[in-house]
């Protein structure tokens, strides 16, 4: 049977919701409108908007409603000045003015950002951006950091030899400095899971984390072929949350696999690599063993 492959996010997405016990890991996703854009903002503050179909991240971005006091004359936000008077000093102090609290809106999409004052100046500026395309916007998640930079895990769930799903590969995902995205095709740094764990988790934490994700894998996976009966391996994007709870940004039904080969355990590659040949995504290479040139005797 020929792998089966599913672009859309927003498909794969409604599957899982249907299993109430995995709908706890997806993150409120919406397709993509200006009264979504601003409910799931008031509610969580930072969204990701992201093309209903695309690879290595492309076209993500993410966007932020926050809180700045400015001063009313000149309506920039307020910074202390160390010329300023000081507090007590009856000749020289002024009534101070009242600080007001406004809403800004912030779009950030690869190094860049754009401030906003309005949700609609903000949606207008997307609207060239997402053309006619269908867009998603997902509660944003809060990363669990290393060195100050977001990362997040792709978890590869492969059928295996007796046709059960099987989690055979994990590794993290660090963004590149400024990027509002961690995929390695952009610039991200990839780790194993277990050095990122380390900075934030007991090692006990880390064992239970770690078959959790295992099992998410091979839960999504089933759940998953009750719709698509063809798929043989996918890769899940999951955050950890400053809580250590887990979050299913995506499924790619089109895993890279090649990323499993730098790490030195090359037997966890092998695997991958031997699952992906018996359901047919890669070809078995032939290792050519020279043949011995047989004797000949000397009379």
């Amino acid at each position: 049977m020929r792998i089966q492959r599913v672009s859309s996010k927003w498909a794969k997405t409604k599957v899982i919701l249907q299993n109430r016990q995995l709908s706890v890991f997806i993150p409120e996703t919406r397709k993509y409108s200006l009264n979504d854009l601003k409910e799931l903002l008031n509610l969580y503050h930072t969204v990701y908007i992201k093309p209903d179909r695309g690879t290595y991240g492309s076209g993500v971005m993410r966007a932020e409603q926050r809180v700045v006091h400015l001063s009313p004359s000149e309506q920039q936000p307020e910074f202390f000045n160390p010329s300023d008077p000081v507090a007590g000093d009856s000749e020289s102090e002024a009534p101070a003015e009242p600080i007001e609290p406004k809403l800004m809106y912030i779009l950030r999409y690869a190094k860049d950002a754009e401030v906003f004052n309005t949700p609609e100046e903000l949606h207008a500026a997307l609207l060239p951006r997402i053309k006619e395309r269908t867009y998603l916007v997902q509660q944003g998640i809060d990363l669990l950091r290393h060195q100050d930079r977001p990362f997040d895990l792709r978890v590869l769930t492969q059928k295996n030899l007796q046709g059960s799903w099987e989690t055979t590969g994990m590794l993290g995902r660090v963004a590149a400095p400024q990027k509002v995205i961690t995929n390695y095709h952009s610039g991200g740094s990839v780790f194993p899971v277990e050095a990122l764990f380390k900075e934030h988790m007991t090692p006990d934490e880390r064992n239970v984390t770690l078959q959790e994700l295992k099992s998410l894998g091979v839960r999504i996976g089933a759940q998953l072929e009750t719709a698509y009966p063809g798929l043989k391996e996918i890769g899940l994007d999951v955050a950890i949350d400053q809580h250590h709870d887990l979050w299913l940004l995506e499924v790619n039904t089109l895993p890279s696999i090649i990323v499993f080969k730098i790490f030195p355990n090359k037997a966890i590659y092998r695997k991958i690599y031997r699952y992906a040949v018996a359901y047919g995504r890669l070809k078995r290479t032939r290792t050519v063993v020279p043949r011995r040139r047989k004797r000949t005797s000397s009379l």
